[in-house]
């Protein structure tokens, strides 16, 4: 009896409102040629609904995260007069590039618990795949490699960045540097409501050498000598190229 007046009261109450996230990039594959001096990408988008919205503040943060690999991060201690290298920390897996852009300030839009469970912010994913908590000042080192990462524009934390519309529709510009390092960038999209995250979506770029550089690439992974031979032409070449031109400047 109890469990039948439990369903009649479920089917009463309205549905909870589904958002799902629609989107798209302003392209999904960066060639890295020998003029290439960076991108941007454009990510934009829109929150479907199939009833009103809910109440409550919404916003959206989007993030870029590029390649992981392994770093040691080392801290210079003086001693006797002179700076060394003390202590190091392996991270075993950070991503070369990662870029946070928000609707507000980071802080006011996304709490701990949300962040621990999405691992949003550059430390927490950090945290989760590359570096162990056990490890001796943990904390001290990843905040330095982050800080010398956000100085070197590596990561980038882009707030009140991303444009919200009418609560539904959102874009945002981020610029990808020149030193890319080649691999696929993942993209992704929450839509927040109160601080709690209620839709996330995921989307990838490629990002790959292309044209000379590309052929050079794969000549010194698949072929070591020609590519060595390649090299040491290329370097007689230049150096009789600079002997020439000291000689015709001089005459």
């Amino acid at each position: 009896m109890i469990r039948a007046l439990l369903l009649l009261l479920a089917l009463a109450l309205p549905a909870a409102a589904q958002e799902t996230i629609v989107s798209g990039l302003s392209q999904n594959r960066v060639s890295i040629t020998a003029d290439f001096d960076g991108s941007e990408i454009l990510i934009y988008g829109a929150i479907k609904r199939e009833s009103p919205a809910p109440e409550g503040r919404m916003d959206v943060i989007i993030t870029i995260e590029g390649p992981p690999t392994p770093v040691t991060v080392r801290r210079k201690d003086r001693v006797a007069g002179i700076w060394i290298n003390d202590a190091a920390v392996r991270v075993d897996s950070a991503p070369t590039f990662y870029a946070v852009a928000t609707t507000g300030r980071l802080h006011d839009v996304l709490g701990a618990t949300e962040n621990i469970r999405h691992n949003i912010t550059i430390d927490r994913l950090i945290r989760a795949i590359g570096i162990s908590a056990e490890a001796d000042g943990s904390d001290e080192f990843l905040r330095a490699l982050v800080r010398v990462r956000r100085a070197e524009g590596s990561y980038p934390l882009l707030e009140n960045r991303v444009q919200l519309t009418e609560g539904t529709l959102f874009r945002t510009d981020v610029a990808l540097p020149a030193n890319l390092t080649e691999g696929t960038y993942k993209v992704r999209m929450f839509v927040l409501r109160d601080g709690r995250v209620v839709a996330t979506q995921e989307r990838f770029i490629g990002v790959r050498k292309a044209g000379l550089e590309r052929l050079i690439f794969n000549m010194s992974r698949e072929q070591p000598l020609l590519y060595g031979l390649f090299a040491l032409a290329l370097a007689a070449v230049a150096g009789w190229a600079a002997s020439a031109a000291f000689r015709f400047v001089r005459s």
